[in-house]
């Protein structure tokens, strides 16, 4: 599956602060355990990282711009394992 999405520059400064890899957000959104669609009809998607001790990434996109746009990255921990 090919990866058509862009990163917001929100997007990739979290990235950096936060240390994920784009590899992991590629990953999560290629095979995420579950998605969720916002109220501001963003999609949700979520995945366990064992490399970040079990944590849940959370990759935020806004589906209405072409390409997709990954808005902002983080792992939640509101969501366990």
């Amino acid at each position: 599956m090919e990866f058509e999405f862009e990163f917001s520059k929100h997007a990739k400064i979290m990235l950096k602060e936060r240390n994920i890899a784009e590899e992991l957000v590629r990953d999560t959104l290629l095979t995420s355990m579950f998605r969720d669609i916002g109220s501001d009809g963003n999609i949700h998607y979520f995945k366990s990282v064992p490399e970040y001790g079990g944590k849940v990434l959370r990759v935020i996109v806004n589906p209405n711009m072409k390409p997709p746009r990954i808005v902002t990255v983080f792992f939640d921990r509101r969501k366990k394992k």
